[in-house]
């Protein structure tokens, strides 16, 4: 079983709302109106509210900006408007990985980008003292989906995420397209997973060939669950998916969805 501590989390204020709020959500057919409104919205609703992508939502605690660790990881991690914006999603893995960390597993992310979301989860936990190995796979320098590259993805990008974990031992890399890459390097047991490749051939491939690495206990996170659009077919085949292994997918307003392995 893995040693590595919990962040602690610092003494809670019983009279505190935390508010939050990006101009970052996706979707919107006249931003301009679309903030106008929400402006008027955050103006009439009790404190406690998230607004920022797709998510609009009040009278919570916002327990992600309550925890010290996570927060400061969060800010010191971000590189766009966008890892602000997605701060509850990126509090989930933080939390998955709270629970993950206890099993005799390593953790692994499919489809890592800039290493953003591997790197908040290191660094809450204090970088030195996160003591699973850490396996990230990307194609990096290209996204295989056609309509889901971002604007970093170019030549290039591999030896900038490597640089980026230069000094993070835990971390390995892997470079190249999924399910192929794990013929590279993959690990034996699994205790954290997270799927965040936008295309539903691809997650189903990954959950064929990790599936069975997953210790009792694991938790798989999966990206893009909820969302609707262009990502429906994704909670379609993996509804099929879990289904027929007796599972049920727990959806999340974030757009994620999760899975703990029996």
């Amino acid at each position: 079983m893995n040693t590595t501590p919990l962040p602690q989390l610092p003494p809670l204020s019983m009279d505190q709302h935390i508010n939050y709020a990006t101009h970052t959500s996706w979707g919107i057919s006249d931003p301009v109106r679309f903030h106008q409104l929400m402006e008027e919205a955050r103006s009439l609703v009790t404190g406690g509210y998230y607004l920022g992508d797709n998510l609009f939502t009040w009278l919570r605690n916002n327990s992600a900006f309550e925890d010290a660790a996570f927060t400061q990881s969060l800010n010191n991690n971000a590189l766009n408007a966008s890892d602000q914006a997605i701060a509850w999603r990126r509090y989930i893995l933080a939390c998955a990985a709270c629970h993950a960390v206890h099993l005799d597993g390593d953790f692994v992310e499919c489809g890592v980008y800039l290493g953003t979301g591997v790197k908040t989860i290191i660094d809450y936990f204090g970088q030195s003292e996160f003591k699973p190995t850490f396996w990230g796979y990307d194609t990096f320098d290209y996204h295989p989906t056609a309509g889901h590259g971002f604007s970093e993805q170019r030549e290039g990008l591999y030896e900038k995420v490597l640089e980026r974990f230069a000094s993070y031992p835990q971390v390995k890399m892997v470079k190249g397209f999924l399910p192929d890459a794990f013929e590279l390097g993959c690990p034996e047991r699994v205790a954290y997973l997270h799927i965040d490749l936008n295309n539903a051939p691809g997650e189903i491939a990954t959950l064929d060939h990790l599936w069975d690495k997953l210790v009792p206990g694991a938790i798989v996170v999966l990206d893009d669950y909820e969302w609707a659009g262009i990502y429906r077919e994704q909670k379609r085949q993996e509804d099929l998916w879990f289904q027929a292994r007796g599972y049920r997918v727990f959806p999340l307003p974030t757009g994620q969805g999760i899975v703990l392995k029996r």
